[in-house]
């Protein structure tokens, strides 16, 4: 073998092998009221061609973990599951994450097996005399990407924007997002080295008291960083609010100090599609993971 060739192929050996995770609102994968042709729907799901272009987004980013908020029950994961699958994405280790909102839930699907499971789906916190559930829990998953790799991933939906009558939307989200950061506190607290990847749907700028709190200090070893990712015309926003003419950033993954040297932050991104609207009013994001320094 020439000595350039053998130098390229040892080049190339040498090179970590990379993994893909993806974070997805999929926007309604579930049943519920929905108006169609004119009438209303009490328990339809999502739309046929929604679902269709869903798949056909995840199948340009080809995820081999795959995280999505604004499941319904176990029969829509499957339903997402067999969908990928016949698309030529294979991921049949499945986690499900759920709170006190019986309709959304979360799920984690991954083409590695998943080691431990301890998503939350009891959390409460109280706003003056009223105690309140976590609406979507925490899904917790350690997924072995390899026999040297476990990456413990944490996905969240918060509560939304909307205005409820039970209480201030946004100190809800903030008694949430601190749920989160205690959790993250526990895990930290047993091992500063596990490597968390912490994503979602938060629901919340990223001036706001809800994400500094899930950052954290610094000076901490359990801080918590923000991936700030672009798309190709190097912008950061991933939800589209139709109603206002509104994009925003509210969707985010934040890396523990261990896992952050495993993330290949010029390979991640904003995912963009033109008509990325057809499938969800959110953008995934793509993170790539080194299986090794």
């Amino acid at each position: 073998m020439p000595a350039l060739l053998l130098l390229t192929c040892l080049a190339r050996a040498a090179e970590p092998e990379q993994y893909t995770f993806c974070s997805y609102n999929v926007r309604n994968w579930l049943k519920m009221e929905r108006f169609e042709e004119g009438k209303t729907a009490p328990a339809a799901g999502k739309p046929e061609e929604e679902k269709r272009r869903v798949v056909e987004i995840l199948m340009k980013i080809h995820p081999d973990v795959l995280g999505v908020c604004e499941m319904g029950t176990d029969e829509d994961v499957q339903d997402l599951q067999k969908r990928l699958k016949k698309a030529g994405i294979d991921l049949p280790h499945v986690e499900r994450g759920h709170g006190g909102d019986p309709t959304r839930s979360l799920a984690l699907l991954s083409r590695f097996p998943i080691k431990a499971r301890n998503s939350q789906t009891d959390l409460t916190y109280k706003l003056g005399e009223q105690t309140f559930p976590m609406q979507r829990g925490i899904l917790d998953a350690t997924v072995e990407l390899h026999a040297d790799l476990q990456v413990r991933f944490l996905g969240v939906h918060l509560k939304s924007m909307r205005e409820v009558d039970e209480a201030d939307q946004a100190l809800m989200r903030r008694n949430e997002a601190h749920l989160l950061r205690n959790h993250i506190d526990k895990i930290l607290a047993q091992n500063t080295q596990t490597r968390i990847l912490c994503y979602g749907d938060f629901n919340e700028h990223r001036n706001e008291p809800s994400i500094s709190a899930i950052i954290g200090s610094r000076a901490s070893d359990a801080y918590m960083m923000d991936l700030l990712l672009r798309d190709v015309n190097d912008q950061v926003w991933t939800h589209f609010w139709d109603a206002a003419d509104s994009y925003a950033r509210l969707d985010y993954v934040f890396t523990s100090r261990a896992m952050r040297p495993y993330i290949d932050l010029r390979n991640c991104r904003v995912h963009h599609e033109r008509d990325f609207i057809t499938a969800s009013d959110h953008r995934p994001l793509v993170i790539r993971i080194k299986d090794r320094l």
